[in-house]
């Protein structure tokens, strides 16, 4: 077959032209225009606004704009208002690297906490956001999910995004951990627990002495077949564990067959089946330390579908004081943990280094723990003969 010239097929779209097709009119590209339209309700934009476009929407230089966003003291109200307007309608977003590149602060403090869904962190958070947002620092939370290769990877992301300072609750960061944080070069505060080896600042309460206060406690009630529940052993529940076991050989009490655990996230079911499994081992046992309170409310449905009456036949005490605590029926004993106190500490120390770059004299911060005492434990009845 001859091939077609470039003529050729020239002439062919010529006759082409004769079965009725016609050329299609070029449409005219729309220039850029100085203002930018207002989106429809649902639309989404194409493109990210910048700087220029809520520059040309307030009929100011980008200049202003920036001076505006940063410094809105040192712009008249009326021009401050114009370019509110423009930033609201143009859903403009500053550029947060290119503000890295002019200044050295980032107004981010990171945070890494376990999990997202515990209500363990809530207090914490909210004492974080409390007191960080009013000063217009921004708080960035991450989450490790009680793994340590999860942790190493949230941690090399906050470095990567240069806070103004690192919270990791906890202190078994794994050595690689620990080395990334060293090197960060901004405040580290290790939060929940205190360790004798703080990587810089330390606040927290001692988990073991808090778990043996709460075995101590069932013991003094007149106790000796108390058991103890725990469910995901990161190091908080071990070292609570630990006080339990610590409690109980003082007082020359077995805990052999008493303890039980599982592998997998707190829950209120988790609660009901780790007990379930110690009360077929031994029926008689008369007290139970769950290492939280998600645990001690399983506990208490697990006594009433079996008709064990709490306190009189079965003492339980839970462990942080989560608010659901006090209004269960009866209402369930706790260690109560000051969390929020905790981050209240933590982000005031935090704006003290930035205004003066001062550190705490003691870098081991112990926040307590209290005893609340309710009506799910009670002196030990001897069982009528």
């Amino acid at each position: 077959m001859k091939a077609l010239s470039i003529a050729n097929v020239s002439a062919f779209m010529d006759n082409c032209r004769g079965f009725g097709t016609r050329p299609v009119p070029r449409q005219p590209v729309p220039s850029m225009v100085a203002r930018q339209q207002p989106l429809g309700e649902g639309a989404i934009r194409k493109k990210r606004s910048t700087l220029a476009d809520v520059a040309r929407l307030a009929d100011v230089s980008a200049v202003t704009v920036s001076r505006a966003l940063r410094r809105p003291e040192m712009v008249s109200a009326p021009l401050r208002e114009r370019i509110d307007a423009a930033v609201r309608e143009l859903a403009y977003v500053p550029d947060v690297a290119a503000s890295r590149l002019a200044s050295a602060r980032t107004h981010a403090v990171g945070v890494i906490v376990s999990s997202l869904t515990s209500g363990v962190f809530a207090e914490y958070l909210g004492a974080l956001h409390d007191t960080l947002l009013p000063a217009g620092l921004q708080v960035v939370v991450l989450t490790s999910r009680y793994s340590g290769a999860e942790e190493e990877k949230a941690i090399a992301t906050l470095i990567g995004q240069h806070p103004e300072a690192i919270l990791v609750a906890g202190i078994d960061q794994t050595p690689h951990a620990r080395r990334l944080l060293q090197g960060a070069g901004v405040p580290v505060i290790q939060t929940y627990e205190l360790t004798d080896d703080p990587i810089d600042i330390n606040i927290g309460l001692s988990q073991r002495q808090a778990g043996y206060a709460a075995t101590q406690y069932l013991i003094e009630l007149g106790h000796r077949k108390i058991a103890f529940t725990a469910a995901h052993l990161d190091s908080r529940a071990r070292t609570r564990m630990e006080g339990y076991a610590q409690a109980m050989r003082e007082a020359g009490l077995p805990t052999e067959g008493r303890i039980a655990t599982i592998e997998q996230q707190s829950s209120v079911a988790t609660g009901v089946t780790l007990l379930g499994t110690l009360l077929d081992r031994d029926p008689m046992l008369e007290a139970i330390f769950c290492c939280d309170d998600n645990l001690a409310l399983g506990s208490l449905f697990e006594c009433k579908r079996r008709g064990i009456a709490v306190p009189e036949r079965m003492s339980i005490i839970g462990f942080n004081d989560l608010e659901f605590s006090a209004y269960a029926s009866p209402s369930l004993s706790s260690v109560a943990t000051p969390r929020y106190d905790m981050g209240r500490i933590a982000a005031e120390i935090i704006l003290r280094y930035i205004e003066t770059g001062e550190r705490p004299a003691d870098p081991r911060i112990d926040v307590g723990f209290s005893i609340q005492r309710r009506q799910s434990t009670a002196p030990r009845v001897a069982p009528s003969r």
